[in-house]
């Protein structure tokens, strides 16, 4: 199913119905800047173990978490006061961190009970902000990639109605608020090791780390 919204404003009602379907288990994709995203809920074992054979990987992969505060984050990640410091100043932004992550998650995820570790996100789409918001917690997700979609071209735009042809059997909700314009993808750091580590170069900037 697909449902249409405006992303600056959404309808509370379909927020309430994506909040959900996470909790209860279920599958939702919606656009966030980087990409199409197929999120779940990472306190849901159903949800987690779908999301695990969507992309066809074993648990010991690790899917990124997204939050819309520190304080969601702090929960699930060990965050020092001098990374906070240096957060504050570019999320959210197109970084995903890595941290050693908290019992409540490890709990929950097999890929960080293997390493201690978690990652995150802190994106600048407002639409998850208020998705967040309305599900008081935080989620976990995947892109859907080119590849993933049969006889389609990587150089041409991904849409809902081609998410939903090949895998509406498995997601329950597809938001979509209308042309989406995509970032490249997120620069990795590393604060598992206590300071910034440079694991990949993408659109956030290095510079402010010290790099």
């Amino acid at each position: 199913m697909i449902d249409y919204i405006v992303s600056e404003n959404p309808d509370d009602r379909i927020l309430t119905k994506a909040s959900q379907i996470l909790r209860n288990g279920g599958l939702l994709c919606m656009p966030m800047d980087t990409n199409w995203v197929v999120l779940a809920d990472p306190y849901n074992k159903q949800g987690v173990d779908r999301l695990y054979q969507f992309r066809h990987v074993d648990n010991t992969k690790h899917f990124t978490v997204f939050c819309s505060n520190f304080a969601d984050a702090s929960e699930i990640a060990v965050i020092t006061d001098t990374t906070f410091r240096l957060l504050r100043r570019v999320v959210p932004g197109s970084y995903t961190f890595i941290f050693k992550a908290q019992k409540k998650i490890i709990k929950y995820l097999k890929a960080s009970k293997t390493d201690h570790e978690v990652g995150i996100r802190f994106p600048p789409s407002k639409l998850l902000q208020k998705l967040l918001d309305v599900h008081g917690g935080v989620v976990i997700g995947t892109h859907v990639t080119a590849e993933m979609l049969q006889d389609h071209e990587p150089e041409l735009p991904i849409w809902s109605g081609l998410i939903e042809e090949q895998f509406g059997h498995q997601i329950e909700l597809i938001l979509d608020s209308g042309e989406n314009d995509f970032t490249g993808p997120t620069t990795i750091i590393s604060f598992s090791e206590g300071i910034p580590e440079l694991i990949r170069s993408g659109e956030g900037r290095v510079d402010l780390f010290g790099f």
